[in-house]
């Protein structure tokens, strides 16, 4: 059990003439004769040993400046009722009872009455009780009501797959920079684990790792970003002893978003030799675009990849853009929705951010491929009859239902593979219609606009080594034009003796 111990002693402010430092309760004008205290020197002041911590480690509590060693030995007498109002209902109480009376201590908020705290307890709640890491981060999600699944969903996979498992047994008040970098340090090991195990030439230590991936720098971020907000929520609550945020001061590798690069014949070339590619966002040259997508024309899912090449929709905006949010008259179309994939089921919901819903503007070709689509659904709602459930989608299944994300993902690599191209993903496939404008001439502003960015530097970090590519062969292609006869060698000048080698 628990025990509360405490005593009062005296204190002045007297220094010692020689070292200049305060004598405190060895100053002798304490104390009169018969060792009894002055009553008209120094301050009274008391030390308790509050019950310890969930961790079991200590904690010592000193405070002091009262006038008489009454006023201080009614406040332990205070402190001590509560202890014991809260032993006959076990350590866990009598632990939560340390907890409120530091959080008094350190606030100078009054402590509460004994009988209330009793009543408290024989009903079963237990008074002040600071949370566990664990317990505060399942309070802290419960309560972000307005968040998107998709965002909920991955601070769930944060907290189950490692805040909790490595961080929620602590106190949350207890939490210290070492114990999260502790953490990232596990996350570190595990990368060079699979790394080594994947490089290994046994067979049987890289089954140990298959399916496995690495925790990426921006994923580390992620996790940061998740712990450091649910902590500083907890300092914003006033009944959580919280006044520093660990998260905040654990550096971690920077977790830039990859460059995009230019498939080069040059790259192609490395990439066919080596089977590496020369960064994780590769980007697909107009021509290698056009060769795609007249492998893809006449696939059920073309028009959602020419929105995607073309215009630059999301895949979530593609496979979720519904005909009334498009003018094709006036050649336009109002990004407002997107089909969100949370786990495997997926939803409608709103676009990514504030700067993703945007209008679009359609040239002459995406016009045409729209229309011939909807001449197309015209049949496909004919042979569906009664089967055919109504979502007013551009493009769906043959019942009308929407197309599943992860099936237009696969749809794409199988063509793409089909026509021989170096592989990109998906969403690369947004970043080529980024290429297209900034080969036209479009500036970064444009681009930004078009693809939905909510920073022009997003934008930028992107796409600042596709320009230079781009630039290089917008000049060959400019002096190629230049008509020019075969061009004359000019006779070299007759060498002087005295610039030959040795002389």
């Amino acid at each position: 059990m628990h025990e509360f111990s405490a005593n009062t002693f005296k204190r002045c402010t007297c220094k010692h003439p020689e070292t200049g430092q305060q004598l405190g309760a060895k100053c002798q004008k304490l104390k009169r004769r018969k060792g009894s205290w002055s009553s008209d020197h120094g301050t009274w002041y008391f030390q308790a040993e509050l019950p310890r911590r969930s961790d079991r480690t200590r904690r010592t509590r000193r405070r002091g400046g009262y006038a008489t060693q009454t006023d201080a030995q009614d406040v332990l007498d205070k402190m001590a009722a509560l202890v014991e109002a809260a032993q006959p209902h076990g350590d866990a109480a009598v632990v939560a009872i340390g907890d409120l009376i530091d959080t008094c201590l350190m606030s100078g908020k009054p402590f509460p009455a004994a009988e209330s705290i009793t009543q408290q307890l024989e009903s079963g709640d237990t008074p002040n009780r600071v949370p566990t890491v664990e317990e505060w981060l399942q309070t802290w999600l419960a309560s972000r009501k307005k968040l998107r699944k998709s965002t909920r969903l991955s601070y769930s996979q944060h907290m189950r797959l490692w805040l909790i498992p490595h961080l929620g047994l602590y106190r949350i008040d207890a939490l210290t920079v070492e114990h999260v970098a502790a953490m990232f340090d596990a996350m570190a090991e595990r990368n060079d684990f699979i790394t080594a195990a994947k490089a290994s030439d046994d067979p049987d230590i890289r089954k140990t790792v298959h399916g496995l991936r690495i925790i990426s720098a921006a994923t580390m971020q992620r996790y940061r970003a998740t712990l450091r907000a649910a902590l500083n929520a907890a300092i914003r609550d006033p009944k959580i002893p919280l006044q520093f945020n660990p998260a905040s001061h654990i550096e971690l590798p920077s977790g830039r978003r990859p460059k995009a690069l230019l498939w080069t014949p040059e790259r192609v070339e490395r990439w066919q030799r080596t089977g590496e590619r020369p960064s994780r966002v590769m980007v697909w040259t107009p021509e290698q675009t056009g060769a795609f997508l007249d492998h893809a024309e006449g696939h059920p899912h073309y028009v959602l990849l020419h929105l995607i090449a073309y215009r630059g929709l999301r895949r979530g905006e593609a496979c979720g853009l519904p005909w009334w949010d498009i003018d094709l008259a006036n050649q336009s179309a109002t990004i407002t929705s997107a089909l969100v994939q949370i786990g495997w089921e997926i939803e409608f919901g709103e676009p990514k951010s504030e700067a993703s819903g945007r209008v679009i503007a359609l040239d002459n070709a995406t016009v045409d491929v729209l229309r011939t689509q909807k001449r197309h659904q015209v049949d496909l709602r004919d042979a569906a009859g009664i089967r055919w459930v109504e979502h007013g989608l551009v493009c769906t299944e043959p019942d009308g239902s929407p197309i599943h994300p992860a099936k237009l993902t696969d749809s794409f690599q199988a063509i793409a593979e089909a026509a021989g191209l170096p592989p990109v993903r998906l969403h690369d496939l947004r970043h080529g219609a980024a290429t297209l404008m900034l080969a036209g001439g479009a500036d970064l502003k444009e681009v930004q606009e078009l693809l939905g960015h909510s920073s022009i530097a997003i934008t930028a970090d992107t796409y600042t080594h596709v320009l230079p590519e781009l630039a290089r062969e917008s000049a060959e292609a400019a002096a190629s034009l230049v008509p020019r006869q075969t061009r004359r060698k000019l006779p070299l000048p007759p060498r002087s003796n005295s610039c030959r080698f040795g002389t």
